[in-house]
């Protein structure tokens, strides 16, 4: 089986690591910066290609993290994309958090050309990533899906098809709705408490255990406290996704009021400088605000 993938940035250079010491497959990447390519080469033994194209020549499946949309239909569709060299049959796995028009659109294009295509972006962070422990939204068809799974496994702990094509990045700007509030409301609830003195560790080691408890309270609420953002993802990417969601959310009818509000907290961590600080960087708002006081 010959395996590609394209794109290594913090998701997918650990990812693709994955499919070659988990999955025993040998895997040519591409990556926009030819020495990061080089660079994964060196630490897994796969091999680098100069384009996507050739990257994808001859593959079974072609993997993909890239940006946004616009990445996307480069890899794929563009002068040098995967999809002008794919044989008949294989099936391009897209990880990519991006649009639910650019994934029915590039499923569409795909299976013009006898391609299989599952749109399936991940969620678990940079940590999830190189443990191997990613969630796995999907949507495409089953029989697409049934291939992709059992290579999909080799870096997640849960992975399900949820419809048709755009499923899985619908579903997953459900997560990033859901995200986006818990991540105000722990920043607020922390500074809340370290204004009104209270030993914050000791607070949360106690209402971690109730029903405010969350992943992001009992893997971001240190960081809050800290004021350290370097652990994970960005609040750049975080608006990205949020504004997907938002022109998502004016297409179907379904109000984002907190979303929208979010979206707008984390454009004043961007006017900070604090546009690769990582999503907890919410509670830095408060401090500035305190500074202009």
């Amino acid at each position: 089986m010959r395996v590609a993938w394209i794109g290594l940035g913090v998701m997918g250079f650990p990812m693709a690591g994955h499919l070659v010491s988990r999955g025993k497959l040998s895997v040519t990447v591409y990556n926009r910066t030819a020495a990061k390519a080089e660079r994964w080469v060196q630490n897994f033994a796969g091999s680098a290609a100069p384009t996507p194209a050739q990257a994808a020549a001859g593959a079974d499946f072609v993997f993909a993290c890239v940006g946004n949309d616009d990445d996307l239909r480069q890899v794929t569709v563009g002068p040098d994309g995967a999809f002008q060299t794919m044989k008949s049959g294989a099936v391009f796995i897209d990880h990519t958090t991006a649009s639910a028009i650019a994934a029915r659109e590039l499923q569409a294009m795909a299976a013009s050309r006898g391609l299989g295509f599952v749109d399936a972006p991940v969620s678990g962070g940079q940590a999830g990533a190189e443990n191997g422990v990613l969630t796995v939204m999907c949507g495409g068809t089953q029989a697409d899906y049934a291939k992709a799974e059992p290579l999909i496994s080799h870096f997640s702990r849960m992975c399900k098809l949820l419809g048709p094509p755009g499923s899985g990045q619908l579903a997953k700007m459900v997560n990033q709705i859901a995200i986006a509030g818990l991540v105000q409301g722990l920043a607020e609830a922390v500074n809340f408490g370290m204004r009104a003195g209270l030993d914050m560790e000791a607070v949360v080691e106690v209402i971690s255990k109730g029903a405010a408890g969350s992943w992001q309270m009992e893997n971001r609420h240190k960081t809050m406290i800290q004021g350290k953002f370097d652990f994970g993802f960005a609040a750049d990417w975080m608006r990205k996704d949020l504004g997907i969601c938002l022109d998502e959310s004016r297409r179907n009818g379904a109000p984002l009021p907190v979303t929208a509000l979010v979206d707008q907290f984390y454009a004043e961590v961007q006017k900070l400088g604090g546009g690769r600080w990582d999503t907890s960087s919410l509670i830095a708002r408060f401090q500035n605000l305190d500074r202009k006081a």
